[in-house]
This record gives structure tokens, sequence and C-alpha cells, in this order.
């Protein structure tokens, strides 16, 4: 693995740890790619504070999209590179104003290159606030497991989960929840357990699993990550932060994806709960913006197998090229 992560690295035009100031924070963005010429593809991680599967310590180890894309890998402030306490007074607004910065700076870096994101689950609210904010510097985006609104709290999780073989001091627990008007922190910890437990909506049962020892297996051979790094990809300055959580439970992106004025495709896991994939499809039936598009993975929960995150990336990759043919067009 290490022979083969040096020999692709040294076949990229350009794979350098550079340090940015996003939002007042120094932070450093692994930027890989074969060519320097290539569409910018930026990925942005969920959370707050999981970067994987393509985080800061996956040099050298993706030619199949370095190949295509100059990859810009963020370990979002807060975890894995660069980790640090994050205080109850950070917001989603601090996350979206680093989003915009780092795009800025790419830009001023690469002015000639279209560019592209990839949000994930916590991901696809920075993807879709952030083109809300700079459309005109952003070609096209692909989320995975978008959020739309009710994070948690919604007719699709709980009618699974009350048609689910679920302990029935959990069914009254989820009763109470169901009936409460506001909901805590602690209650979309359970709701999250729950669906990870008791349904097919966070990983199908009998899927391919998320290949997470191999992410590990990545991490743990990168020349970027030192120990700590590694530690705080799982055990981050996110872990006791609540504010972020809060406001997730409040967004609602319904009107920013139906006006999007972004080529956009939300790509949805057939099984996935905890980002309902009926919630997101219904948002895009009920729009009449041919920027939003929809598309499905099949036996694929929130949590996207190895197969099931090739056809993810293969469907966004055709997208961009349609969206980049189509500009050229024009």
């Amino acid at each position: 693995m290490i022979w083969e992560r040096f020999k692709n690295i040294q076949q990229n035009e350009i794979s350098e740890l550079v340090t940015m100031r996003l939002d007042g924070f120094k932070q450093k963005i692994l930027i890989e790619g074969r060519f320097r010429n290539n569409p910018i593809l930026i990925f942005l991680h969920g959370g707050p504070g999981s970067p994987a599967p393509f985080s800061a310590g996956c040099r050298g180890m993706f030619p199949e999209l370095t190949e295509k894309f100059l990859m810009v890998y963020w370990d979002q402030l807060g975890c894995g590179v660069n980790d640090r306490q994050i205080s109850e007074d950070f917001t989603i607004n601090h996350f979206v104003q680093m989003t915009e910065d780092l795009i800025k700076q790419l830009k001023q870096m690469f002015p000639k290159n279209d560019l592209y994101l990839f949000g994930y689950s916590w991901g696809t609210i920075l993807s879709t606030l952030v083109t809300k904010r700079v459309p005109h510097l952003i070609n096209g985006v692909m989320a995975l497991g978008q959020i739309v609104r009710d994070l948690g709290f919604n007719e699709f999780v709980y009618y699974a989960l009350e048609h689910a073989k679920m302990p029935k001091f959990r069914q009254k627990i989820l009763a109470k929840i169901k009936r409460k008007k506001k909901h805590s922190v602690y209650d979309l910890h359970r709701i999250e357990y729950w669906i990870k437990r008791y349904t097919n909506g966070y990983q199908p049962k009998k899927a391919e699993k998320y290949p997470l020892f191999s992410i590990i297996a990545i991490m743990l051979s990168s020349p970027d990550y030192r120990l700590k790094d590694l530690i705080a990809v799982l055990l981050n300055g996110t872990r006791k932060n609540q504010s972020l959580d809060k406001e997730m439970m409040q967004v609602d992106l319904t009107s920013d994806l139906q006006n999007i004025e972004v080529p956009y495709i939300m790509i949805q896991g057939q099984d996935d709960l905890l980002t309902p994939t009926q919630m997101a499809r219904e948002t895009y039936e009920q729009t009449y913006n041919p920027n939003l598009q929809f598309a499905l993975v099949p036996n694929c929960g929130h949590l996207p197998g190895k197969t099931a995150l090739k056809e993810t990336i293969m469907i966004g990759y055709q997208y961009f090229m349609y969206i980049a043919k189509k500009k050229q067009r024009h």
C-alpha cells in the first residue's frame, strides 16, 4: 500500500498540504491532482467532525479521483488535522463562511479551473448554503444524504421506527419524543441510535458494509497525519459541542434547494432514513427548477458501502461532465 501510495503521489502534478486562513482560523488543506488544469472537486464531509472517507490523510490513495479532478480534502475545523475545541458559540454560518473562503482562495489559485462540490450529510448543509452565497464561483454540486428539514424528527422516521422491531419501552419513549414541541440533542442522538440499530436506514443489514478498517489503514500510513490527527478523526473537538446539532435540528433547506441557481444533484441511498430519501425525492418532485436533480443508489442507506460509494461518484462524475459539455455549447 505504501509503495503504491508513493507511486501515485509522484505521478501527480500537484500534491500539496497547504495552509489557508478560513474565517480567521488557520487550517491545513490537501490539494491533489494528476493535472493542474483538472476541475476542482471539494469534498465537504459529514459530522460535524467526521472527516471520512476522503480526508487530509488520503494523499496518494484515490488515483481514480485525482485522475479526473483536482481533489481538495479538507478536515473541517474541529477534527482530523485541523482539530480544536468547537465551543458553543460556533454556528453553521461559521462553517459556511469557512467553505466560502476556501472556494474563493482556490479560485484565486486556479482561476481557469471549473469548481464542483461534493457534500455528504452535514456537508450538504454547507454545499446548499454556500451555493446560495456564491453561485457564480461554483459550476455544480453533488450531494449524498441531503439534509432538507426536520432532522431526526419527521414523519418518515417516526413511521419507520413505529413499525420496527423495537422494544416496547423504547416505543413508549419514541411516543413521548413525538409529542414534544421542542427536542433536545439527546433526543436526536437516541433517534439516530434507533435508526442504526432497528432499521436499514443507516446501513442495510444485508448490504455491503462501510469500509471503516480500510479507511483507518489509509490514514495510518498517511505522510500528513500524526497519531493525534488520526485520533482526532474519531475523538475530536466537536464531540462536546451542542450548538451545531441544535441548529441542524432547526434547519429547513427546502426553499434554498428548490430555488438553487447552480446545477445540483441530490444522490440518495434507497434506504436512507437518517436523511430520508422520500423527503429529498418529494423536494425534487415539487420543484420546477431544472437546476435541481435527483438520483437513487440501490441497496444503500445513509452510510454507503464501497460499491455504493463508487456508484455515487460515477453518478456525480457523469453529471459534472454533462454540465461541462452544456457549458461548452453555450
